[in-house]
This record gives structure tokens, sequence and C-alpha cells, in this order.
């Protein structure tokens, strides 16, 4: 998929609105807008790369790092017991971008396996307020 018609690239180059968490030189993340829970976030870096092995070498240590980091936020921010990450390589990859999923988990959250449901948030507000607080949590962290 050419970046031109990319969504993901379409946020980076401000043309599409995200709640953006943080936005760095490298990479950008934003709430993922079919959360599978309240601060489901999606880390992407800026240039094109549709999979993980399209991914310069230079490029996986800020990526990962900075997923670190977002985890860190995540779970401080959402008060949640723990997260997880994860990256679909074009088998559930809904958008040919590549992106790290970073959800916050709670015992007994209701995940199993990988028949997972979707949370919508109660609109805007919520959305908002969960943005502020990772953001808040990322620059703390």
């Amino acid at each position: 998929m050419p970046a031109r018609s990319c969504i993901f690239c379409s946020i980076v180059r401000g043309e599409t609105p995200a709640y953006v968490v943080l936005d760095e030189p490298d990479v950008i993340a934003f709430l993922d807008n079919r959360p599978l829970f309240p601060g489901h976030c999606l880390l992407i870096p800026r240039v094109h790369h549709e999979v993980l092995t399209d991914l310069p070498a230079a490029l996986v240590g800020p990526l990962f790092t900075t997923a670190q980091r977002l985890a860190r936020a995540v779970e401080s921010a959402l008060s949640a017991d723990g997260f997880f990450v994860a990256i679909n390589n074009r088998v559930s990859q809904s958008v040919p971008h590549l992106h790290v999923h970073v959800v916050p988990r709670r015992q007994k959250d209701g995940l199993k396996g990988f028949f997972w449901p979707r949370y919508k948030y109660a609109g805007e507000r919520e959305m908002c307020d969960v943005r502020d607080a990772i953001v808040t949590a990322y620059a703390d962290g």
C-alpha cells in the first residue's frame, strides 16, 4: 500500500485526527479507535513500513525502547495489573503499516486465547481522559 493511501501515514501527516499519546522523532502512538480495553494504544514508526521485517535495523531500538516506556505508562495510567504487547504481521493486520499494540490487562479481564471482545469508549470525553492520563504517565516515565 503506498504511504499516500495509508491511514496511519495520514495520522502521521496530521491529516487524520487521532488521540495521540506520544509524538517523537521516529515514532508516534495513539489510542486504538476499537480498543480491547481503554488505554489500548498503537505505536507506529513515522515512516511507512508494512511489517516488522521491513523495519530498518536502526529503527528497531527506538521503536521497542518507546514500546517499553509506553507499556509502563499505560500500566501506570490505567492502574492496570499488567499489559501485553503484540504485533500482527499481515495476518490480522487491519492496517498494513507496522504497529505495536500496547494493551492494559487486569486479572480476569475476559481475554482468552485470541478471541477477544472489543470495548467501545463511552465517548470523546473518555478517550480524552485516557489519552491525557497516558501522556502524563509517559512524560513521568
